[in-house]
């Protein structure tokens, strides 16, 4: 059966930036604490899982849902300098890697990578959403699970729809 891993690349920089040291940098000074995570986390999962294709998606700018609600993420703070650095720097070695990267103006990484799993569904694709954002759990299905990071960033919790009827009382 064919696997497909798809990874949040803000939402898996963003953990790995406010789980890991702040310090952690190269020689030069870059920051590094969320690159470093995020390749921990990618490589990890390549090794454990050996999928025959791999996506990540990242969030451009704003969405539909600002344009609805104003205040949508108002409560957010603006993403700080060295992250979005890092963000960029994530971006390349992805390239590097020959992976794919999916986005989509007006909407978030989550909403493409649930688009992308609905895809792998229809095709009998076993897929994996690798993402800290929790939300995404509501794409979870036979074929679709969810991996996040847990308390510490290299803890992980696969939710399944077992797991979602247990810990959230839902069914498919």
């Amino acid at each position: 059966m064919s696997k497909l891993v798809l990874i949040d690349g803000h939402s898996l920089a963003f953990r790995a930036y406010h789980a890991l040291p702040p310090e952690m940098a190269t020689r030069s000074g870059e920051p590094t604490n969320a690159t470093f995570g995020f390749f921990s986390m990618l490589l990890n999962v390549l090794r454990d899982v050996k999928p025959e294709y791999v996506a990540v998606a990242f969030d451009v700018g704003e969405t539909f849902r600002h344009r609805e609600y104003a205040d949508y993420k108002g409560h957010r703070e603006r993403m700080p300098d060295d992250l979005r650095q890092q963000i960029v720097r994530i971006q390349e070695v992805v390239r590097v890697f020959n992976i794919p990267i999916f986005t989509r103006e007006g909407f978030e990484a989550d909403d493409v990578l649930g688009t992308l799993a609905r895809q792998g569904d229809a095709q009998g694709v076993d897929t994996i959403i690798v993402t800290g954002d929790r939300d995404i759990v509501q794409c979870v299905t036979d074929k679709t699970t969810v991996l996040t990071s847990g308390r510490r960033f290299s803890d992980t919790i696969f939710y399944t729809p077992q797991s979602v009827q247990e810990k959230y009382g839902l069914d498919r």
